[in-house]
């Protein structure tokens, strides 16, 4: 389990093919991970991570995640990859300013190094990403929470 932006379950012995065209399985696969994780009493994991072998030269693995609502990531998943790097830090099988190469379940790869600051580490990742949506925020002055919650 690792923090990444959001909560993870990594899982890498699974026995399941990381393909697109398994999406419906393992969905539901990473789905019931979830599930019981969370009835554990650990903190609320959001999102499952499914690791593989990599299919890209240069990759050093292939993920499968499953998001909030039963979606999956289309890109190796940023948050993730951070979560991945934690991981591989903590285990001490990757060095402060290594690259990582994250391949998603559709082929595309995202980069990642990270830096220590204390205790704790500090991802960089780089990759591509389009824009799939603009939205507008409608902000009234008479709603309370227009900026947001303050304590």
């Amino acid at each position: 389990m690792a923090w990444g932006g959001n909560w993870f379950y990594l899982v890498e012995s699974h026995g399941r093919r990381l393909q697109v065209a398994d999406a419906g399985p393992l969905t539901e696969f990473s789905w019931r991970i979830r599930q019981a994780v969370n009835e554990q009493g650990y903190p609320e994991v959001d999102h499952v991570e499914l690791f593989g072998p990599a299919q890209t030269p240069g990759a050093h693995s292939r993920n499968f995640v499953l998001c909030p609502g039963k979606a999956y990531d289309r890109s190796p998943c940023g948050t993730g990859t951070s979560a991945k790097l934690a991981c591989l830090a903590a285990d001490g099988k990757l060095g402060e300013g290594e690259e990582w190469v994250q391949e998603g379940i559709l082929g595309s790869t995202f980069a990642g190094r990270y830096r220590r600051a204390g205790d704790r580490i500090v991802p960089t990742i780089t990759g591509t990403a389009f824009v799939t949506a603009e939205s507008t925020l409608l902000l009234q002055a008479e709603d309370p929470f227009c900026w947001g919650i303050r304590p």
